[in-house]
């Protein structure tokens, strides 16, 4: 048995970090943050009893970097360094240097991660294990039969080197797009392909093993709701499952996790098709970002037992019984009706209310960056039935004030409240069917724009007591204008004190309107961020944030015709082959790729017609609204 330990080192950021160090601070462990430059305020150095700096801002030159993290572990005492997920939480070189310095590394051992580090190599494994597979298919041969394919990055996950293919006249692209994509994201180019399953469920086994023989199987957890290969909207246990096929994931699970020898907490991945047969996907040798629902279930804090587990403690032979059933909604800064578009910024109020899990990695105030993935938080309900459970996610993430980012709220209630997810009825293409109506435009802002209008005019608590006493709610005047925008439209609106069409105010501050609509009482709270550029309006009705139109716009403000702008700060990662100005280009073409917060995206052509100037070049570093190239449209006949 090893020495107890008594200070650890989290290799990671964000919201992970912060869920680490609150379980090593219950267990009595000093805990050590590592951080770069753009985060050197954030929340999981201020969580952390002591940080170090790794210089730099790119994850490449920071958290990447597994020499400068043990010697940051060396300097600050450390005896333990966890991975958490993601960055180096699969690095098996990187698990060999934690313990070849004398350090206690919170995961499986090296030989275990480097068995599954390939997902090749891992099928392989796990066919002479008795594991069921999908039969790889080789791109070189394939036949109109094969399609649907799937193309995948050999190492790493995240969606990164992911494609689907529905024509051989794709596949070239497809597999160069998925190859680079691959090389920049894990620095290995191999990629495979294998049947794409239409409709398949996305299924894995929680595991955690000891160092004594015992592997425990944790149930299951449903993580279909995807975009871009990414989980939004995770399950345990995963609904509507056979028992016998339940068992029979189980099974797989342990004999996936005895193949190797495996220690500590791990995730066996399978799809499951639209008929019940399960295939083994990949195995995960780390903690999942979906573990919260698994504890909650089964009452049980994997990072605890994590920690137990290295200090060589034996477990029960059987795990504890599970109870009810939890759901999690992954918060991003992104917008879903915009390509998925990450947003940086200041998140000027991130608040959750109601009997909700919330493990986030920022608080209001902070800065979301360009650097690193836009997950906010991950928002957990656990009640004894799937229906209430997925009810209380529901009103707690429509009730919450996010104010500064356009976020994915709106589709997570969406989803959740959707007769499809009701019903239990999941799989993979859940968003390719549902999005565009579940990115519908919100709701009119017109009231809220009223309510913005007439916080606004009140009169401000500090202000004179003649003014306070005797304001415009009492005094009848002419009607007001103001003009505010809301996703695009503008709204302008003409306020009396007192009287409105279908509206009567019944109160008015700063911060809360109280009105009467169509005979519905109804209250606004309002904020306006410090700068005093938008106005958070939030209400029953929905979140609405107004820009206040300036009553004399600068006539310079303006673009040329057919220009592309950066839609966020980050790296052109490729130039479309070929492309030059004076190019030919048709509308929806792609352009340029622009990587940001660990995504790629495609800039289109507006138009079609001539590619007039080209400012972009691969490699380059641009800031939102950075000029990247322009098209001029062809005349229509």
């Amino acid at each position: 048995m090893t020495s107890p330990l008594s200070s650890l080192l989290v290799a990671n950021r964000g919201e992970i970090a912060v869920r680490i160090f609150r379980t090593a601070r219950d267990l009595g462990l000093a805990t050590v943050a590592v951080h770069s430059d753009p985060d050197a305020d954030a929340l999981h150095v201020r969580a952390a009893d002591a940080a170090v700096r790794l210089p730099g801002a790119a994850p490449a030159d920071t958290y990447l970097r597994g020499d400068l993290v043990i010697k940051a572990a060396l300097a600050a005492g450390a005896d333990a360094v966890h991975p958490g997920y993601g960055f180096l939480s699969e690095n098996a070189d990187f698990a060999r240097q934690v313990q070849d310095s004398g350090l206690t590394w919170i995961g499986p051992p090296p030989e275990a991660i480097e068995a599954m580090a390939s997902k090749t190599r891992a099928k392989e494994l796990m066919r002479a294990a008795g594991v069921p597979l999908l039969d790889p298919v080789d791109p070189a041969t394939a036949t109109p039969a094969d399609l649907p394919l799937l193309l995948k990055a050999a190492a790493g996950g995240g969606g990164r080197g992911m494609r689907v293919v529905r024509d051989l006249d794709s596949l070239k692209e497809a597999l160069h797009a998925a190859s680079a994509e691959a090389v920049s994201a894990f620095g290995d180019g191999e990629v495979f392909a294998e049947p794409y399953v239409e409709r398949g469920r996305h299924v894995e086994v929680q595991i955690l093993a000891d160092a004594h023989g015992t592997v425990w199987a944790l149930g299951t957890r449903d993580c279909s709701l995807q975009r871009r290969h990414q989980k939004v909207i995770e399950e345990a246990p995963a609904p509507g499952l056979p028992d016998t096929l339940r068992e029979s994931l189980h099974t797989a699970a342990v004999a996936a996790a005895r193949a190797v020898s495996y220690r500590g907490a791990g995730t066996v991945e399978f799809l499951v098709t639209a008929d019940g047969r399960p295939y083994f996907l990949e195995m995960n040798t780390r903690l999942q970002v979906e573990h919260p629902v698994t504890e909650a279930v089964f009452g049980l804090d994997l990072v605890a037992l994590q920690l137990r587990v290295a200090e060589g403690a034996a477990l029960p032979l059987t795990p504890p019984q599970p109870t009810g059933h939890a759901v999690e909604a992954r918060l991003y800064a992104e917008d879903p009706a915009q390509d998925w578009r990450p947003q940086t910024g200041v998140l000027h109020t991130l608040d959750i209310p109601g009997q909700v899990r919330v493990d986030t990695g920022f608080t209001g105030g902070d800065t979301v960056g360009i650097h690193y993935d836009p997950m906010l938080a991950k928002v957990v309900a656990h009640a004894p039935t799937r229906a209430e459970a997925v009810r209380a996610l529901a009103h707690a993430l429509a009730g919450a004030r996010i104010h500064g980012l356009t976020t994915n709220r709106e589709l997570l209630v969406g989803s959740l409240r959707h007769p499809e997810f009701g019903a239990a009825q999941l799989d993979t293409g859940f968003y390719d069917r549902h999005l565009a109506a579940l990115t519908e435009t919100t709701p009119d802002a017109g009231t809220a724009a009223l309510a913005a209008a007439l916080a606004e005019a009140a009169p401000a608590p500090d202000a004179p007591l003649a003014a306070r006493l005797g304001g415009w709610r009492n005094v009848r005047s002419q009607p007001q204008t103001r003009r505010y925008t809301s996703a695009g439209t503008e709204y302008e609106v003409q306020y009396h004190p007192v009287d409105h069409p279908g509206v009567r105010v019944l109160s008015a501050e700063r911060h809360l309107v109280t009105l009467e609509v169509d005979g519905i009482r109804r209250m606004f709270h309002v904020k306006r961020n410090s700068n005093n550029t938008e106005v958070y309006v939030d209400s029953a009705l929905g979140a609405h944030t107004l820009t206040p139109v300036p009553r004399f716009p600068d006539p310079q403000d303006r673009t040329e015709p057919g220009s592309l702008l950066a839609p966020m700060p980050g790296t052109v990662v490729r130039v479309a082959d070929s492309l030059a100005p004076g190019s030919h280009v048709t509308a929806g073409q792609p352009l340029l790729w622009l990587e940001a917060m660990k995504m790629e995206h495609r800039i289109l052509a507006p138009a079609s017609g001539t590619l007039t100037a080209l400012h972009a070049v691969t490699g380059q570093q641009v800031e939102f609204g950075a000029l990247l190239a322009v098209v001029q449209e062809e005349p229509q006949p």
